[in-house]
């Protein structure tokens, strides 16, 4: 075999989908943060847990496998998302450990609305991707917009508001997790996620 056409040779992926881990990274540490902004307890030791070992670790983890699929979309999303998690969890943490000042809530309010912009170019990429993703990022973009909001004004109604949508997102993303996982095991579809068809709405 000369050089050129040994070049041409394919080396077929058998590696695992690692956008269940993400997604459970994700999901998980969504919902109980959101318990939290939700009202139903405070923030403690345990959302900090979940933020730096499966929202933060597990999510870069499966961010950095989804680059040696060549994905971009999945491992920026994966690991931009799980420093996001290792991020607030420094920023709740530094102040106590007399690192850095404590933020002030509206310097809070343009790091989500920031995060918030982000997620929504993130949506537009998942018009073209599936269903169930489409509604993680579109109650994602909602989530960030609504909590930056509530640090701006003060008003502790658009954080409870922001919680419960929160939940709805962490769910979703749990069950698009779930579903690939399923889907993959059974070799058929028992949880849709509906594919984007292009010409389809």
């Amino acid at each position: 075999m000369n050089e050129r056409a040994a070049d041409a040779v394919k080396v077929a992926d058998s590696t695992a989908n690692p956008a269940p881990l993400g997604l459970l990274g994700f999901g998980l540490t969504t919902i109980l943060l959101n318990l939290h902004n939700a009202g139903l307890y405070p923030l403690d030791s345990m959302i900090m847990g979940m933020g730096i070992f499966v929202g933060g670790i597990a999510q870069v983890i499966a961010g950095v496998e989804e680059w040696k699929k060549n994905n971009t979309f999945g491992a920026t999303a994966f690991t931009g998302y799980g420093f996001f998690w290792i991020a607030l969890v420094a920023a709740w943490t530094l102040p106590a450990m007399g690192v850095a000042r404590k933020s002030e809530p509206a310097e809070m309010g343009f790091f989500l609305l920031l995060w918030g912009i982000f997620t929504l170019g993130m949506f537009v990429g998942t018009l073209r991707l599936n269903r169930a993703l489409q509604v993680v990022f579109g109650t994602l973009v909602a989530l960030f917009f609504l909590l930056a909001a509530r640090d701006f004004t003060g008003n502790e109604t658009i954080g409870l508001v922001a919680g419960w949508i929160g939940i709805f997102c962490g769910f979703s993303a749990l069950y698009a997790c779930l579903a690939q996982i399923l889907n993959e095991v059974y070799g058929k579809v028992l949880l849709p996620i509906g594919p984007y068809k292009k010409g389809k709405k």
